[in-house]
């Protein structure tokens, strides 16, 4: 029988409540989830007197209906959302998921199946990549999987190309993961390398150990990792906080990139121009070793830039490692005169730093200085 047909029968068509509850026995037992969903705002949307065409719609519900309209839409999505989910859809349950909010229960599934899926290449395998990372429902499950499938040089450009998309939490987390991976493959190629050379020291120590004062691992341009990779993830090491392990491993590979020859050192952007010696100061100062040395260092090379963009990217460096190593005070006054006028809603902002900082003084010194009478007016009124 068509399901059109067994729908009909022996249906009252003048009894709404029967025609619901027979259009969702229909869709379920078709397991057609996508309008089982449409058949309960349908439902909802009967019930509170609203016009029956898109049913999913959000817009023109009016004023006093729109809380509890919304509240059943969620309820809705989140049983549609699992059921698929239970049906191993995830792509799919993602869709009603990301919708309400609510990623908890994709991002478990994600992890699980990530274990289950080993090293195998298909479909499945494709789809958990594409939902973890492209869609963005589980970042860090997704890098862990790149790389265990993929090999590094795949994550590394994965992570580079995605890492502004991800919150900073993700960006810590996948940090960890990256560091922690290419620093055991590092200190293995340069332990295999003593080795051949008869000078490996006995035990377990670290890189920073391994390498020091053995000149011949480096000579004649000779290199232990893809370099490309080495940069990559000392950059992203950045995003590591004091008391994660493994921003000591990413100090240690910034000591031993600078023992690289000149030409297997990639160049960057200011203040990282002289990139591994920069990261080795960022990142000791960052895990509480040298902060003061680390933030002199960056202020050195604010003082000696030759332009005033560079200026203004060394000044960003000076203020992010302030404001992880609690200097934010001292460092907003090196900073203000690049930094003054920046008001980002969604990034930086002077007034919000130097209040957070209590230097509204240095607030008021620039406002005067830049004849800037909105920051005066903020500065008023945070001081009534």
């Amino acid at each position: 029988m068509a399901h059109i047909e067994e729908f009909e029968s022996g249906l009252d068509p003048a009894d709404a409540q029967a025609v619901l509850d027979a259009l969702e026995q229909s869709l379920t037992d078709q397991q057609d989830l996508h309008r089982l969903f449409d058949a309960r705002m349908l439902r909802i949307r009967h019930e509170m007197k609203l016009p029956l065409t898109q049913p999913t719609s959000l817009q023109g519900i009016p004023d006093d209906q729109e809380e509890a309209y919304r509240e059943a839409y969620r309820n809705a999505a989140r049983e549609t959302g699992t059921r698929l989910l239970e049906a191993g859809q995830l792509t799919d349950a993602w869709a009603y998921f990301r919708t309400i909010s609510e990623p908890e229960l994709i991002r478990e599934a994600i992890e699980r199946r990530a274990t289950e899926i080993g090293e195998q290449y298909g479909p499945e395998l494709d789809e958990l990549l594409n939902l973890a990372l492209y869609e963005n429902a589980h970042a860090v499950a997704g890098i862990r999987l790149l790389l265990k499938t993929h090999g590094t040089c795949n994550t590394v450009t994965a992570m580079s190309q995605m890492v502004g998309q991800m919150s900073q939490p993700e960006r810590r987390e996948a940090a960890r993961v990256m560091v922690a991976h290419l620093y055991s493959d590092l200190k293995s190629s340069v332990r295999a390398d003593l080795e051949r050379q008869g000078r490996l020291q006995s035990g377990d120590v670290p890189l920073s150990r391994l390498i020091a004062g053995q000149e011949s691992l480096f000579a004649e341009g000779n290199y232990h990792i893809d370099v490309s990779h080495l940069h990559s993830i000392v950059g992203f090491a950045r995003h590591l906080h004091r008391e994660d392990p493994e921003l000591r491993l990413a100090i240690e590979m910034s000591v031993y990139g600078q023992q690289l020859s000149e030409h297997l050192r990639y160049p960057a952007d200011v203040p990282f121009d002289d990139y591994y010696n920069a990261s080795e100061h960022f990142l000791r100062a960052l895990a509480g070793d040298s902060v003061e040395e680390g933030l002199q260092w960056f202020c050195r090379r604010l003082e000696t830039a030759q332009d005033d963009e560079s200026r203004r990217l060394i000044a960003f460096v000076i203020v992010d490692l302030a404001q992880r190593t609690d200097r934010m005070g001292a460092m907003l006054e090196v900073t203000a005169p690049w930094l003054s006028g920046m008001e980002d809603p969604g990034g930086f902002s002077f007034s919000a730093a130097c209040h957070e900082a209590d230097r509204l003084d240095l607030l008021e010194q620039q406002a005067r200085r830049n004849d800037d009478v909105f920051a005066m007016a903020t500065l008023l009124l945070m001081r009534s």
